[in-house]
C-alpha cells in the first residue's frame, strides 16, 4: 500500500477550541483515506490528490514590540522524518519581506510589527519539497495569516465640531442633533471598537444617549433672552467605556432659536411731540418705539392709531430696520385753526405664537400729544408745477398763462411775482408782478428751443425774506409749415378685366411737420375731377391711408395705356395744409384671378393669344434678315473699293521719285518725259480705270 502523508499547520496564536482541533484531525484522516499514489525510489516519487484544508489560518498580534521576530506558526508534513530530507518554502503576500520560514523546521516568524488598520490579513502558500531533488512532496497549500487587533485607535469625530439649534422654551427631551464617532479598530473582535458617548461639559442643560450619540434638551423652558449660546463637550470612549479604553472628544455649539414669547412694550406711556404748522403733508412729524425682547420676525411690531380726536390728522407706519413707529402727517396743519392733537397708539406683534397667548395680550398702548407750532411761512403756490403751451412765432406780449400763490398766515400778506433770471437768461418771457400772468417777450422758434424751463419766485410783501419757487414748463408748439405729400411714388396698374368698385392701389402720405405720431391725413379727389373723371375715384379709409377705386370696367391698352389721377391730401395741423399729388395708373393684361401678365407697350400690337415662343421666332427671323442685308451691302462696297485701288497701284508703280532741284526749261530737254507715262493709257479711245466715265 502507498504511504499516506499529511501536512499539519500549527499556530501558537490560533483561537481554535479543542473541539475544533478534533474535527480537523478527523477531517484530515478522511482526506488521507482518499489519497491514491505509489512511492517510487523511497520518498522521491508519489501520486496523491490535493486535499481541502478546514483549518488554514494563522494569527499574529498587531503592533508587536518585542526585540525578536514574532513567532507565527509551524509547517510540517508526515513525510518529514527529522532527517533533514524535507525543505519548506513560503510564497505569497509578504513572503520574504514580512514573513520568513525556517526551511528545515517549517517555523514561520514575522520580521516586523504589523498594523491591522493598514492590512488585516495576508494570503500565503506553503510547499514541502525534497531537499535533494527539489521535487514537491506535497501539493501546494494556501493559508491566511490574520493580524489580530489590539485597541490602538481612539474614537474620532470626523464631522466635528458640530453646530445645532433648538427652539427656546422647548420641553425636556427635544431632539437637538446627533454626533457620531468612528473607531478604526476591529469591530468584530473584542470591545476595541465599541464606543460609548458621555457629556463632559454642558450639563444640566443637555443630555446624550450613550449608544446613539443623540443630544437632547435636559431642562424645560430654557429662555433665549436669558442665555442664547451653549457649548457642549461630548466624549466618545471605546472598550464599552471601561477603564483603560481610549477616548476622543468633540464640541457641539448649540443656539437657542427665538420664539415669540415676549410682547412689545413702550418705554413710557406718554409721548409729547411738537410739529411746525408748515410741515408738508406726508412728512414724518415724530417717532415712537415699543421694544420687543424677541428677534427677527418675532420682534416685528405693528403700530396703529386708535380712532379718536386727533387720529384722523395723522397716520403711523413701521420702520422695518429699527421697528420704530413713524407718525406721518395726513392733512395740512393750521396753527390758527387748532393748536394741539391727542391720540393713542397700539403696538402689537405681527406674528403670534398660539402657545404663548395664555401669557396675556401681546400688545401695549401709549398716548401721543402733538402741539402745533406757529410759523411765519412763505407764500404757497396752488400747484406744485405748471405746464404751458405756446405756438412758435407767437407775437411778443402774448399772455400764455398765469401762476397763483398766497400767504396762508394770519397776516395774509400780498404776494409779488418774478422770474428767476438764471432760468431765463435770454429773457424770452415776462411776468406781471401782481397778477402773476406770464407773457412772451419775443418771438419763439421751436426748431431752436422746443421747451423752456423757467422758475417763478413768489415773495411776501411784508417779509421779502420768505420766498417760494415753482417750476413752469413752456412747450413751444410747432406751426404747420409743410403740406403733406404722397409717401412714395406709387407704381399702380389696373387690369383690363378689372371690375367696377375694385380697389387697385392703397397709398399713404407723409408730412415733414412734427410730431409725426399724431398727424391725421385726409384724401379726396379735386372738385373738378369728380365730374370729369369717369375711370377712377379716391376712397379715404380714415386711418391715414386711401385707395384708388375703379368706376368702370373694360379698360383696353390699345385705346389708352396710361391714366393720371390727381389726389388732394390735407393734414390736421394748425393752420391745415394741403397739396395735390398725381398717381399714374398703367393698364396691364392680367389673368382671370387678377395676377399680372404684362404691361409692355409692344404687347398691345400683337395678336391676342400669341405665345412667347412665337414672339421669339419672329424676332429671330427679323434679326437674320437684317444680318443678310448688312452682309450684302458690305460685299458691294468691298468690290468698288478693290477697283479703285488697282488703278491707283498701276499709277504708283510708274512714278519715279527724285530729289534733284529743278532747272527750268533745261530739264525738259535733258529728261525724257515719256518715261513717266503709262503705256496703257496712251492708247486713244480707252477709258481710265481711276476715273468714273461720263454717260451721254
Amino acid at each position: 500500500r502507498p504511504r499516506r502523508t499529511a501536512t499539519v499547520l500549527l499556530g501558537t496564536h490560533s483561537p481554535l477550541q479543542p473541539s475544533q482541533v478534533v474535527s480537523v484531525c478527523r477531517t484530515g484522516r478522511e482526506h488521507v483515506r482518499s489519497l491514491v499514489g505509489s512511492m517510487r525510489n523511497g520518498a522521491a516519487g508519489f501520486q496523491r490528490v490535493k486535499r481541502g484544508w478546514v483549518w488554514n489560518q494563522f494569527f499574529v498580534l498587531e503592533e508587536y514590540m518585542g526585540s525578536d521576530p514574532q513567532y507565527v506558526g509551524k509547517l510540517h508534513t508526515d513525510l518529514d522524518k527529522g532527517d533533514n530530507a524535507v525543505k519548506y518554502t513560503l510564497s505569497g503576500e509578504g513572503a520574504g519581506s514580512i514573513f520568513t520560514i525556517d526551511q528545515t523546521t517549517g517555523d514561520i516568524h514575522a520580521l516586523r510589527s504589523l498594523d491591522r488598520e493598514e492590512k488585516p490579513y495576508y494570503t500565503l502558500r506553503a510547499q514541502a519539497v525534497d531537499i535533494n531533488t527539489n521535487r514537491p512532496l506535497e501539493p501546494e497549500s494556501e493559508f491566511v495569516i490574520k493580524v489580530q487587533d489590539i485597541n490602538d485607535n481612539e474614537p474620532k469625530f470626523l464631522e466635528g465640531p458640530y453646530t445645532a439649534s433648538v427652539p427656546e422654551m422647548s420641553p425636556v427631551g427635544t431632539y437637538v442633533t446627533q454626533v457620531t464617532a468612528t473607531d478604526a479598530d476591529d469591530p468584530t473582535y473584542g470591545n476595541s471598537a465599541r464606543v460609548v458617548y458621555s457629556i463632559l461639559h454642558g450639563q444640566p442643560y443637555f443630555s446624550v444617549d450613550p449608544k446613539t450619540g443623540v443630544i437632547k434638551t435636559a431642562l424645560p423652558n430654557m429662555d433665549r433672552e436669558v442665555k442664547e449660546q451653549y457649548q457642549v463637550l461630548i466624549q466618545a470612549k471605546d472598550m464599552g467605556g471601561q477603564l483603560g479604553g481610549l477616548a476622543g472628544t468633540t464640541t457641539v455649539n448649540i443656539t437657542l432659536s427665538d420664539v415669540n414669547d415676549n410682547p412689545p412694550r413702550f418705554s413710557k406711556s406718554f409721548f409729547h411731540l411738537r410739529v411746525p404748522e408748515s410741515s408738508a403733508v406726508g412728512s414724518a412729524v415724530g417717532r415712537i418705539k415699543a421694544h420687543d425682547l424677541d428677534i427677527g420676525k418675532n420682534a416685528e411690531v405693528e403700530y396703529t392709531i386708535v380712532p379718536g380726536d386727533g387720529g384722523a390728522m395723522f397716520d403711523i407706519t413701521t420702520n422695518e430696520h429699527n421697528q420704530e413707529g413713524i407718525i406721518i402727517l395726513k392733512r395740512p396743519l393750521d396753527y390758527e385753526t387748532k393748536k394741539a392733537y391727542t391720540f393713542k397708539v397700539d403696538a402689537s406683534n405681527a406674528h403670534l405664537d398660539p402657545r404663548f397667548q395664555s401669557f396675556g395680550a401681546f400688545k401695549d398702548t401709549a398716548t401721543v400729544k402733538i402741539n402745533v407750532l406757529d410759523v411765519d411761512e412763505p407764500p404757497v403756490f396752488n400747484k406744485p408745477s405748471y405746464v404751458m403751451d405756446v405756438y412758435e412765432d407767437t407775437p411778443a406780449g402774448t399772455i400764455i398763462g398765469a401762476v397763483t400763490a398766497q400767504d396762508l398766515d394770519a397776516s395774509s400778506s400780498p404776494v409779488r411775482y418774478s422770474i428767476d433770471w438764471k432760468s431765463d437768461l435770454d429773457s424770452y418771457f415776462d411776468i406781471d408782478p401782481v397778477e402773476g400772468t406770464i407773457s412772451t417777450n419775443e418771438l419763439l422758434d421751436r426748431e431752436s428751443i422746443a421747451q423752456h424751463n423757467i422758475s417763478i419766485v413768489a415773495t411776501k410783501l411784508n417779509s421779502p425774506v420768505l420766498t417760494s419757487r415753482v417750476a413752469v414748463t413752456v412747450h413751444v408748439l410747432d406751426i404747420n409749415e409743410f403740406p403733406p405729400e404722397l409717401a412714395s411714388p406709387y407704381e399702380t396698374f389696373v387690369c383690363e378685366n378689372a371690375k367696377v368698385g375694385q380697389v387697385i392701389q392703397t397709398f399713404s402720405a407723409k408730412d415733414q411737420d412734427l410730431p409725426t405720431s399724431g398727424q391725421q391725413f385726409s384724401f379726396k379727389s379735386p372738385k373738378e375731377d369728380l365730374k370729369t373723371n369717369k375711370n377712377f375715384t379716391i376712397r379715404d379709409f380714415g386711418n391715414n391711408t386711401a385707395g384708388i377705386v375703379t368706376k368702370r370696367s373694360g379698360f383696353r391698352r390699345r385705346l389708352q395705356e396710361i391714366y393720371f389721377l390727381p389726389v388732394v391730401i390735407e393734414d390736421n395741423g394748425y393752420p391745415p395744409k394741403s397739396s395735390t399729388g398725381t398717381l399714374t395708373i398703367r393698364v396691364c393684361g392680367c389673368e382671370s384671378d387678377g395676377s399680372l401678365l404684362t404691361c409692355s407697350a409692344e404687347a398691345i400690337f400683337l395678336p391676342v393669344g400669341l405665345s412667347t415662343g412665337a414672339l421669339i421666332a419672329i424676332l429671330l427671323c427679323i434679326i437674320i434678315l437684317l444680318v443678310i442685308v448688312v452682309l450684302y451691302v458690305g460685299l458691294r462696297r468691298q468690290k468698288k473699293k478693290e477697283t479703285l485701288m488697282s488703278s491707283k497701284e498701276d499709277i504708283r508703280d510708274n512714278v519715279i521719285h527724285y530729289d534733284d532741284e529743278g532747272g527750268g526749261e533745261e530739264d525738259t530737254h535733258a529728261f525724257d518725259m515719256g518715261t513717266l507715262r503709262n503705256p496703257k493709257v496712251v492708247k486713244e479711245n480707252l477709258y481710265r480705270r481711276d476715273v468714273k466715265p461720263e454717260l451721254n
